[in-house]
């Protein structure tokens, strides 16, 4: 009998293991797609105006301007997918990060760094987009991805992309 119980437990704590390593296992192409499927999911009407980039295209000036003007350096991840306005009039990027092994912190100030400059622009430029960079959501998820939104309805957004990426 306690033969059986102990096989029982061995097998659902193998089955445990291996759904909380199936996840790392994923390519960064693989991880890039999710992150872009997610914020196309759930970016609503500013994905039209801002696509999503999931790699760094030489022949795309947009993707480049969107990693600078996040403070993202390609070295510092593995892969990700971000939906950024480069205009100088909307506040607005949500960003999916899966930072280089080492690199989480460096990804995280990157991004705060991206909030508050975008607090500090608008703050008595357009009160309505300074009050949606002042709601902005900055947090690493289980998985390790380091999540960004700032968009309106930050909350319900960041919450949506949360659940999607954490199914399997």
């Amino acid at each position: 009998m306690k033969r059986t119980g102990f096989l029982i437990a061995a097998a659902v704590l193998s089955a445990a293991l291996a759904g909380c390593s199936s996840g790392s296992e994923r390519t960064a192409e693989e991880w890039s797609q999710r992150y872009a499927q997610a914020i196309a999911n759930h970016g609503g009407e500013m994905v039209e105006y801002n696509p999503v980039i999931q790699k760094v295209d030489p022949e795309d000036t947009r993707s480049a301007l969107a990693l600078e003007s996040l403070g993202l350096k390609e070295e510092d991840m593995e892969a990700f997918g971000a939906s950024v306005s480069v205009m100088n009039t909307q506040a607005y990027a949500i960003a999916a990060v899966r930072p280089s092994q080492g690199k989480e912190e460096t990804v995280q100030e990157a991004l705060q760094g991206y909030i508050d400059r975008q607090k500090s622009n608008f703050e008595f430029y357009l009160p309505d987009q300074y009050q949606v960079a002042e709601s902005a959501r900055l947090d690493t998820l289980e998985d390790g991805t380091v999540l960004l939104v700032m968009c309106s309805d930050a909350d319900q957004v960041f919450e949506a992309i949360q659940t999607e990426l954490e199914q399997d």
